[in-house]
């Protein structure tokens, strides 16, 4: 009765329905094995949880935080960019901080469309963005990601006559782990210029990269018609505490400030103090934590080659996009292996409708425990119609 039209376009979480087939799981004796959630399950860094003890003993910071309290996150921000990316940002203009990048993308939607404007949005694509332009009543225009371009869309056949409000990028991607090169940035910022098109690229993998690959930023391509959204959720394990910022064109940032100013006081001052240590630390440490996560990406990858599936090696993220060899609903087929097996995994259809045919895995469990989810995966038999037969 009291739902909203916005409200009622909000597409339901498959999250939360995977945790209900995690739970009837559970209940039937299964030990469940749950990779649907990218939940970084390593500890944050001490030296950041140390500074939001001492944050917690000082009376100071139980108010409200204005923004002139944020100043040394965002300084903090945009030292973190200029060491690792070469971006210069002014932190007092073209830097905010946010309660999670989450947050910060459904509120600079808000501030930067009005209600019919159109989105580019990827397909497939993480679930919540869908979620983020219903609310800000926006007609979204699937731009597709296929894997014979390296999940890379094609700029180029979007019609001419599409003028989007802004374009949302996301690399290292999710759900695909598709990674992106800075000259790929520099032809999308330079479309997006071209049609007054605002670039937002949402970098939460920034620093979960492999190899001797290193993500770039797309603030490299120039702040103008760009903004970037970080989050420390991945790159320093701060899931929980919900903190990150927005970083790029000054004007879209001060119309993002203009709108988090009426809905909330910035994170608590002790989560921003933890932020700002977590932010300068040496990379170094970052790189030990990705190694843990290619590790488990080389333990399960090679495990479902051997199953039959079509399985790219990610560069990036703490995914691994998995093609299932005749799979039509994965959506179905997704919540019967976790009532069967106790293996929870995130089907492709909720990404988006190219996402039909994949399952997700997060990289958030040990390679024991990766080994024996594929185990159990190669118990099962033929997948048709979403059911193993």
């Amino acid at each position: 009765m009291w739902a909203s039209q916005r409200a009622g376009a909000v597409p339901g979480s498959i999250f939360g329905r995977m945790n209900a087939a995690a739970g009837r799981a559970r209940a039937a004796g299964l030990e469940v094995i749950d990779l649907s959630i990218g939940s970084s399950d390593q500890p944050p860094p001490e030296a950041a949880l140390a500074a939001l003890r001492e944050a917690t003993r000082d009376p100071d910071t139980y108010r409200y935080p204005l923004f002139s309290d944020t100043a040394p996150l965002r300084e903090a921000a945009a030292a973190y960019l200029a060491r690792r990316f070469g971006v210069t940002v002014d932190p007092d203009t073209e830097v905010l901080p946010l309660i999670g990048a989450q947050e910060g993308l459904a509120h600079l939607l808000l501030a930067v469309t009005d209600p019919g404007d159109t989105l580019l949005l990827p397909d497939p694509c993480y679930p919540p963005y869908l979620g983020a332009a219903a609310v800000a009543g926006l007609r979204t225009v699937p731009l597709p990601l296929r894997s014979e371009r390296g999940f890379l869309p094609d700029l180029d056949a979007v019609p001419g006559d599409l003028a989007p409000r802004a374009l949302l990028l996301n690399y290292p991607n999710n759900p695909t782990s598709a990674v992106a090169d800075g000259a790929f940035f520099t032809r999308a910022a330079a479309w997006c210029r071209a049609r007054g098109t605002l670039l937002i690229h949402d970098h939460p993998y920034a620093e979960l990269t492999f190899g001797g690959y290193r993500a770039p930023s797309a603030l490299g391509a120039g702040l103008e018609g760009v903004v970037e959204l970080h989050s420390l959720s991945k790159t320093h394990h701060l899931g929980g505490f919900r903190v990150g910022f927005a970083a790029g064109d000054a004007g879209a940032i001060a119309a993002l400030a203009r709108v988090k100013g009426a809905v909330d006081f910035h994170a608590y001052l002790g989560i921003q103090r933890a932020a700002t240590v977590a932010l300068g630390l040496p990379d170094a440490l970052g790189r030990a934590a990705a190694q843990t996560f290619e590790e488990r990406r080389d333990a399960l990858v090679p495990a479902l080659r051997e199953l039959g599936w079509e399985v790219a090696t990610p560069q990036a993220s703490m995914y691994v996009w998995a093609r299932v060899p005749g799979l039509e609903d994965s959506v179905a087929y997704a919540v019967r292996l976790a009532e069967d097996t106790g293996v929870v995994l995130s089907p492709g259809r909720a990404f988006g409708m190219l996402g039909e045919g994949f399952v997700r895995f997060a990289l958030v469990q040990p390679p024991i425990q990766l080994a024996e989810a594929a185990r159990r995966l190669g118990q099962g038999r033929s997948v048709r119609h979403g059911r193993q037969s």
